[in-house]
């Protein structure tokens, strides 16, 4: 999590009458809209390579690259190296079960209201 929280990601949420799991995952964790694509394509279709990924959202490889490795850092995707018959190797990637994104979104936002809640105790 951030240091400082930006607000704005949460003062859009509150904005939205009724936020959807996509939104609401945005804003928890400042990702952008096609990283959320890429979490949300990634339960669909999990093991997907960059390759596969790049053709379904119809991004090129080295955005679904980065995307990927923001999701990674976010703790909400895994990479799992697998060896071809060929010869070499690639990356598959598996999005976190819904169910875990959820309990984290949870902690971050607890992180963040602690923050505030330290920042109000700052104030004079």
């Amino acid at each position: 999590m951030e240091p400082e929280p930006d607000p704005a990601r949460f003062r859009d949420l509150m904005l939205d009458s009724e936020p959807g799991f996509e939104e609401v995952l945005r804003c928890v964790f400042g990702i952008q809209k096609h990283e959320a694509r890429l979490y949300l394509e990634l339960l669909n279709a999990p093991d997907s390579t960059v390759a596969e990924l790049a053709e379904t959202v119809e991004r090129d490889r080295s955005n679904v690259n980065r995307g990927l490795t923001t999701l990674i850092e976010k703790h909400l995707v895994d990479r799992r190296r697998r060896l071809l018959d060929s010869g070499g190797h690639i990356y598959q990637y598996r999005a976190i079960a819904p169910e875990e994104a959820r309990e984290l979104m949870h902690e971050t936002l607890d992180e963040w209201a602690a923050y505030v809640h330290e920042r109000i105790d700052e104030f004079p």
